[in-house]
């Protein structure tokens, strides 16, 4: 029987597997015990069940997070062993939210997920961890340096041969001392190569000191969702090191909620040394903006009076940024498309509910739990009667899209980069894949 938990010299404290039986001294009470704090312990659970009436996990494999707790609480081991709800939940932290104990349940549900062996976690989320440790790049398609330069390279060709007044764009790999070091979904290469290209263009407009590498570029780590603490720490290594041998000053996390809270907490919960910090894109965005560095302007949108609403991403806003950049958010939108054209959801900020696909629940075995999981998202999104939803995140715009398919909604989703260039009046006509027949034509001569 291995141990339950041990302490490396660093400090550090490792989690490992144990064996669940009757008559066992180890058991999942106890682990929780010994990570929570005691403020927010397992056994100041009032069983009120506020934990359970804002998460949209409940209910889904017969599970919700006060009936989580409770059997923790009671010594029901085996049970919650063999259940797949911790796999549907997406540890977005709104259920630590409204608890008036404050229990951590999503760092709770992410050491029940440690204690299941690999073979058993989610093949989808495993396997793309795989790819990313074997990769330099860090990326979950296994994509090599070269490959990722060449597409972005070709991309960036097209745009100076093609579009007025970005003949000279750079788009630099490598380069040492730049201010800020550029991650990337590691999809978007292969799958939406021009969705790209507008946010070079922003680092354009904005005189900004950037830089791609050619390792440690990918805006992924399913370690922190799959509870593998060795693969989590091991490519949080890799990128620091990426970083660091460039001199970069700033790992600028792309709309990615997901990669900003897997570096950001690896980084903290593994102690890896590191100079550089760690921030999102949409801090910029709100700063540019205020500069005059980049002229947005809301005029294409009088007439058209197209409604746009937000989605606040989990792991940028609650379990981030907090409100600030929630607000940030809603300032470069409506500057971009006018305030009396933008729509809030209710609730919203760090109140927002979570869309489904955080974290990597989106590359999860539990589709139909997903869909049914995004269902209060939808509802929230109709209710504004908005035309697109503005997703900042990566994982939240490929939840948003399966979600409309699904549930046969009128919304679109879309990227903030997006809109930001069309309200600048510098997004092509290649770079509008998911706007609509109302948005298509708009600032093209």
């Amino acid at each position: 029987m291995k141990p339950q938990a041990s302490e490396t010299p660093d400090g550090l404290i490792t989690i490992e597997p144990f064996e669940i039986g009757i008559g066992s001294t180890h058991s999942l009470k106890n682990l929780a015990r010994k990570h929570l704090p005691r403020i927010g312990s397992i056994d100041s659970c009032l069983n009120c069940g506020a934990c359970s009436s804002g998460c949209p996990a409940s209910g889904l494999s017969g599970m919700d997070p006060r009936k989580f707790v409770r059997k923790i609480s009671l010594g029901m081991d085996e049970e919650i062993m063999a259940s797949n709800w911790i796999w549907m939940c997406t540890t977005c932290d709104r259920c630590t939210l409204v608890c008036p104990m404050k229990i951590d349940i999503p760092k709770l549900v992410s050491l029940v997920r440690g204690q299941w062996p690999k073979h058993k976690k989610p093949e989808g989320i495993v396997k793309e961890s795989d790819l990313a440790l074997e990769s330099d790049t860090c990326s979950t398609r296994g994509t090599d340096p070269d490959e990722f330069k060449f597409i972005v390279e070709d991309v960036a060709d097209e745009v100076r041969q093609n579009q007025k007044g970005f003949e000279s764009i750079n788009v630099p790999f490598d380069k040492k001392g730049a201010q800020l070091f550029l991650n990337q979904s590691s999809d978007m290469p292969f799958q939406n190569p021009m969705e790209m290209p507008p946010l070079w263009k922003i680092l354009h407009l904005a005189d900004a000191d950037w830089t791609f590498g050619s390792h440690g570029w990918a805006a992924e780590n399913f370690g922190m969702f799959l509870s593998d603490y060795d693969a989590w720490k091991k490519i949080a290594q890799k990128k620091s090191s990426a970083i660091e041998k460039l001199g970069c000053k700033v790992l600028l996390n792309t709309e990615c909620g997901h990669d900003f809270l897997a570096a950001k907490k690896g980084l903290e919960m593994f102690k890896i040394p590191h100079s550089f910090e760690i921030r999102s894109i949409i801090e910029y965005y709100a700063r540019w903006v205020r500069q005059g560095r980049l002229k947005i302007n809301s005029d294409w949108n009088l007439d058209l009076k197209i409604k746009f609403t937000v989605q606040d991403p989990c792991q940028l806003i609650r379990k981030g940024y907090g409100d600030f950049l929630a607000d940030e958010v809603r300032f470069i939108v409506k500057e971009a498309v006018g305030e009396e054209n933008f729509v809030d959801m209710h609730p919203n900020r760090s109140n927002n509910y979570c869309c489904g696909g955080g974290g990597g629940a989106i590359l999860s075995d539990f589709n139909d739990e997903r869909m049914a999981y995004g269902r209060i998202k939808v509802e929230q999104i109709l209710d504004t009667r908005a035309d697109y939803c503005i997703t900042p995140c990566n994982n939240c715009h490929k939840q948003l899209q399966d979600l409309k398919q699904h549930h046969n909604a009128h919304f679109r989703s879309v990227h903030l980069w997006t809109i930001l260039c069309l309200a600048m009046g510098i997004l092509d006509e290649n770079e509008r894949t998911f706007l609509g027949d109302d948005l298509a034509k708009v600032g093209l001569d």
